[in-house]
């Protein structure tokens, strides 16, 4: 086995010495905070991802946890309904990529984004969970959620060889695609102050905040695992182009089956519609990211250059993760 300094100069993963983007991050303490992750001080050369057993009290969350403002509370919601299963499905697919990963620092890196993801997926469902008792069904959106994941990106037990490995390959390259979104979400709700500023209930904000941070912890996983599996452009920039098409389409169908289904919105002329003059207002006060810089963002990805240690801040991510109340509470 090479050692690290050898490691680093024949395959320089991002995740793999977490690298920042932020230079004043380097450091050598090797210190660990109070949810287990490396200190901000000490340059995350060797940050290990390891899952956080977080838990979540729903039992006071408001109807509009941003208050006097749904469009923006149910835009954001839209994450519960899509994350659960789709994160299950990343799990799957990394979970059959294992075996074919000969990088052992890579194999522990994708191990831990899977003990991750595996957490985040139980954590919004608890808040679906929430939803149906407080009148909102999300059955019906979750059920094609299913239909997409399972069937249309699921197995194809037909396939045998190099089809069966390149079916594999070309999910991992949609996850990649994907994570690259989440993770610049992660590092947009770490520094979106006009939420705590508007009065967000505090314990949605740690479930995003946690998740988020955890985002931008493991953003170049699954970029590196697409890179060792298949290093040309191509198939990035497909990939690319599907995932975040079909984001937008996702995003917006949730928001307007929210904006329909909450019984809070029911008779009120115009406010049970979900509008992007709405969602443009809310984005102008900072309660939701830019339109623009969520398309820079896709724009940066398919960049031949382009590497996920170009994107967030992991000094701030684990800055957060030391102060999260979930997280502090599942390190004790």
């Amino acid at each position: 086995m090479p050692r690290a300094d050898e490691r680093d100069e024949r395959a320089p993963r991002a995740t793999r010495h977490a690298r920042d983007a932020d230079a004043g991050a380097r450091g050598a303490s090797g210190a660990r905070d109070a949810s287990g992750a490396a200190a901000p001080g000490d340059g995350h050369t060797d940050l290990v991802l390891q899952p956080r057993d977080v838990h979540f009290d729903w039992s006071r969350l408001p109807a509009h946890w941003i208050p006097g403002e749904p469009m923006a509370t149910h835009t954001i919601n839209v994450l519960h309904l899509l994350l659960p299963e789709g994160e299950r499905w990343f799990v799957r697919v990394f979970k059959q990529a294992v075996p074919l990963i000969t990088d052992d620092r890579l194999r522990e890196d994708v191990l831990g984004f899977i003990g991750q993801e595996a957490i985040h997926a139980e954590a919004h469902q608890g808040v679906l969970d929430h939803f149906r008792a407080s009148g909102i069904d999300p059955r019906p959106f979750v059920r094609q959620m299913e239909w997409i994941f399972r069937r249309v990106l699921g197995d194809r037990p037909e396939l045998t060889g190099e089809g069966r490995r390149q079916h594999l390959v070309e999910r991992v390259a949609v996850v990649a695609a994907i994570e690259h979104f989440t993770a610049f979400l992660g590092d947009w709700i770490l520094g979106a102050d006009a939420l705590d500023r508007a009065g967000a209930d505090p314990v949605m904000l740690d479930l995003l905040r946690w998740h988020g941070a955890e985002e931008v912890e493991h953003r170049s996983v699954a970029f590196d695992l697409l890179a060792h599996l298949d290093p040309g452009y191509a198939r990035r920039i497909r990939t690319m182009g599907v995932a975040g098409l079909a984001l937008y389409w996702l995003w917006a169908r949730g928001a307007r089956f929210l904006m329909a289904a909450d019984p809070a919105l029911g008779g009120r002329s115009g406010q049970g519609k979900a509008t992007w003059r709405a969602a443009a207002e809310a984005a102008r006060k900072g309660l939701l990211p830019s339109p623009t810089s969520l398309v820079r963002s896709g724009f940066r990805y398919v960049r031949r250059g382009y590497h996920p240690a170009q994107e967030g801040s992991t000094r701030r991510a684990v800055a957060y993760l030391a102060t999260s109340p979930a997280a502090r509470a599942a390190a004790h």
